[in-house]
């Protein structure tokens, strides 16, 4: 078994944080009426992609009945049609729709993680569950040893990569990285994070983000890696 493949279980096992057991296991017997049929995964959601990935795509949590409902990160939900289809748009992903884990979906040059594994109430991790979270993301970014370029949905997804990289010693680009969307950083490492939007519906049905303004992410990152 591989290093990722072992990180990936112990994220699926994981129960440090109380209020996130409590939750997501509870959302998973209770469902939703248009998901009644379903038998939900209701654990942590591990990270999903290709272990030599140059693209590594960070984003903040599971949805409840989204990667919650599904085992697979940003699936099952309006988020994951938008990344879905994005990455396949700049040849990331073989598909552009991710349903459930069984749907032939796979990744090439590009993996998908969240900082916070499980679903949390509210879509509001407290700040302990990011505490508690962050070893995973940390360990991801060590062994993901070929990324050349971070994509982070949001700005908490944006500021947690921040943190993490500073914990394990990388030296912040210089001047100190602001969140924005299209937001471009180097750091001295050499690899690149850029800055997004999310794809979440309050985003996407307000206008705050559009699909060209979200491909012109995928398409700096894709000409970025090209160019390297």
């Amino acid at each position: 078994m591989s290093k990722l493949h072992v990180i990936q279980q112990t994220i699926t096992d994981c129960t440090l944080c109380e209020r996130l057991t409590i939750y997501r296991q509870r959302i998973a017997l209770e469902r939703v009426k248009r998901f009644r049929d379903w038998e939900y995964w209701g654990r942590p959601v591990p990270g999903f992609g290709d272990p030599h990935a140059q693209l590594f795509v960070v984003g903040l949590a599971p949805a409840a009945h989204g990667g919650n409902r599904t085992g697979r990160v940003f699936t099952g939900d309006r988020s994951g049609d938008w990344l879905y289809e994005a990455l396949h748009a700049f040849g990331f992903a073989n598909q552009p729709i991710s349903i459930d884990r069984e749907d032939g979906l796979s990744l090439w040059n590009c993996y998908v993680a969240a900082a916070v594994r499980c679903a949390p109430p509210g879509n509001k991790p407290t700040q302990e569950e990011f505490e508690a979270c962050r070893p995973y993301l940390k360990r991801e970014i060590q062994l993901l040893k070929q990324v050349k370029v971070v994509i982070a949905l949001g700005k908490i997804a944006f500021d947690e990569y921040l943190k993490t990289c500073q914990s394990l010693g990388y030296e912040r680009p210089t001047p100190r990285p602001k969140f924005s969307h299209g937001a471009e950083y180097e750091f001295p490492v050499g690899m690149k994070l850029l800055g997004s939007y999310h794809p979440s519906q309050q985003n996407t049905f307000t206008g705050t983000l559009t699909r060209p303004m979200f491909h012109r992410i995928f398409r700096r990152a894709k000409a970025l890696i090209d160019a390297r």
